[in-house]
């Protein structure tokens, strides 16, 4: 009788599906103009797979400038953004097709605005890093002639 419960068990129970396989992500970031690594950055993930997506998740780079992460389904596409004070924010993508995929991230310091007015590249931000204020333009000189009237 214990034979007839035991089958009838294993038709009718619930079938195992494994966890999908994940990825052994390691994103290093660094300083761009010395190369030293960047402790205590921001690193936030994205991931989508199957055009579904699966949430995001931000962690904290180590004294070693490392983020390290093993949850991140294998064979989804990753958009990553690093977020570090005193330095432009990040921000990329790539794919994880295997077990193991690293990542180098050079921060660069904040830089002028991209203007079609002006060439900027190059050019030392104008404001000191970590401030956020909006800059009011300056008004435009009043014209010395009167405008033109014209009769109707």
């Amino acid at each position: 009788m214990s034979a007839a419960i035991f089958a009838q068990n294993q038709v009718h129970g619930r079938k195992y599906k494994p966890p999908p396989s994940t990825t052994h992500i390691v994103v290093t970031v660094e300083k761009a103009f010395n190369g030293k690594p960047m402790p205590n950055a921001a690193v936030v993930f994205y991931a989508t797979k199957d055009g579904k997506d699966n949430g995001n998740l931000e962690l904290k780079t180590d004294p070693e400038g490392r983020a390290t992460l093993d949850l991140i389904e294998t064979g989804s596409h990753v958009r990553v953004q690093v977020i570090a004070t005193g330095y432009a924010t990040y921000s990329g993508e790539f794919d994880v097709p295997g077990a193991q995929k690293k990542v180098l991230i050079k921060m660069q310091r904040p830089r002028a605005q991209v203007s079609t007015y002006e060439d900027n590249d190059g050019k030392a931000a104008s404001v000191k890093p970590g401030v956020q204020e909006h800059v009011v333009p300056k008004p435009a000189p009043a014209s010395s002639t009167p405008p033109s009237s014209t009769p109707k």
